[in-house]
């Protein structure tokens, strides 16, 4: 019972039964990350390959320790795992779009993670929070959404290059049907259903039921020589086998970028960008799921958000150190909590399912990025609903929320969404005058912003 006690158990007040059943509910509606974050990194090849299992490796026990530290220090029923925008913008925007090597995002990383703590420990990460408008919040989160589902439908092939940008990816060469689109729109279906039913733990479900159906082989592809064939997309050897090593991507830090003006510049600029999105991720996770528990007083305040951060904070020290991008608090917990879950025992459960989750890699890693994509699409519609907050009334508002939402996907780039509507933001509010809502610190960020596109 000493040991339940740590996890902030009352045998009064709890029952072990709902909290572990919490805890399941939890750990299927997130473990779909198990296999999307695997497909993410396998554009980074090499030793990020998923061939090689490492980051599905790196993520399972990222999301272990991060979700124990959450179980032992908050002793709340919240989850954690390498978060769904912020390993995106790790991938195609910091490796790809500004040519860095993982090693050095991997590093960003872990800086981030002990500035999180120290922000945690001085209470910082408040003035850091209030420095921004409301609207740019909320843009923020809506415009990853719209990234990530750009991205589902790029993975599936539904969206391709065109003559003009981009355009439908249905017909190959031959004139025929592109077999990955059409399991990407299969799995769209089913995982869509899924969700829309309430059906708990529909995003992984969706995943499993897609990666079957690609075993059939009815898919039409194109070969390495160009002439297009039928094949199954999905190749399953094996399920059960020991995780793969993370020898060759973890402790991959880098620190010669920092010896030259640019590398520092970037170094900050990439370093600010995970900071704001693991800050705002979290915090609005919290609020939420909060809400749904009734952690939150008349005054709105949340008992326990230091030692939430705390958790989150390091989990995101471990994930960089093991090899993947931020850890932070899964909104999908808020299924857990709805079936009961009040305590550190439901978080600790869904660690537990982690580890067990961590002998079937070959089944998670057969997964073909077509069954994911749905994945990505889903949660980047979960993610659009803060727009409903935004004042949309009030043009000098609004657009730079739009704009903020808009760079992202049409620019590929997470970092300049938030750079330029931030920009936006100061500088449409002083031309119409209301210099009231632009604080010192958005002054100064918008200065350092526009330097740096100037002369980098």
């Amino acid at each position: 019972m000493k040991f339940l006690k740590w996890l902030g158990f009352d045998p009064e007040k709890h029952s072990v039964r709902t909290e572990i059943l919490a805890g399941l509910t939890t750990f299927l509606t997130m473990a779909y990350i198990l296999a999307v974050n695997p497909n993410v990194f396998d554009a980074l090849g090499g030793e990020m390959s998923k061939a090689n299992g490492a980051v599905f490796t790196a993520t399972a026990l990222a999301a272990i320790i991060g979700t124990l530290a959450m179980a032992f220090i908050a002793k709340k029923p919240f989850a954690l795992a390498p978060g769904m925008g912020v390993n995106t913008f790790f991938v195609y925007t910091v490796c790809i779009a500004m040519g860095h090597s993982w090693q050095f995002a991997l590093t960003a990383v872990f800086l981030e993670g002990i500035v999180f703590i120290i922000l945690t420990l001085t209470n910082v990460r408040k003035w850091i929070v209030d420095a921004l408008p409301l609207s740019l919040k909320y843009a923020v989160g809506a415009g990853i959404g719209l990234f990530i589902a750009f991205l589902g439908f790029q993975n599936a092939g539904i969206v391709g290059h065109g003559p003009s940008f981009v355009a439908l990816g249905f017909k190959l060469p031959d004139d025929s049907f592109n077999g990955t689109a059409l399991l990407g729109i299969l799995g769209l279906i089913i995982t869509g259903a899924l969700v829309m039913k309430g059906v708990r733990g529909g995003i992984l479900w969706g995943i499993l039921a897609t990666t079957a159906l690609g075993l059939i082989p009815i898919y039409n592809v194109v070969g390495d020589d160009g002439t297009v064939s039928r094949v199954a997309l999905t190749t399953l050897s094996d399920i059960v086998s020991l995780p793969p090593s993370i020898k060759d991507i973890a402790f991959q830090f880098t620190w010669s970028e920092l010896t030259s003006t640019k590398g520092i510049l970037d170094t900050l600029v990439v370093l600010f960008t995970f900071l704001f999105l693991d800050i705002f991720n979290t915090m609005g996770t919290i609020i939420g799921v909060s809400e749904k528990a009734g952690y939150i007083d008349k005054e709105g305040n949340i008992d326990g958000i230091n030692e939430c951060f705390m958790a989150d904070s390091i989990g995101t020290l471990c994930g960089a150190a093991l090899g993947t991008s931020t850890t932070t608090t899964f909104v999908e917990s808020a299924a857990g909590v709805a079936d009961g879950g009040r305590t550190g025992l439901t978080a600790f459960s869904t660690a537990a399912f982690f580890a067990i989750a961590l002998l079937f890699a070959p089944l998670f890693l057969a997964i073909p990025a077509a069954a994911t994509a749905p994945a990505l699409i889903v949660v980047g519609m979960m993610m659009m609903s803060p727009i409903a907050k935004i004042n949309w009334e009030d043009p000098v508002e609004a657009l730079p929320a739009f704009i903020t939402m808009a760079v992202m996907p049409f620019c590929f780039s997470i970092s300049d969404g938030i750079l330029i509507g931030l920009i936006s933001y100061v500088l449409l509010n002083a031309c119409c005058g209301r210099f009231k809502n632009i604080t010192p610190t958005m002054w100064v960020l918008a200065v350092l912003f526009i330097l740096r596109y100037i002369f980098i």
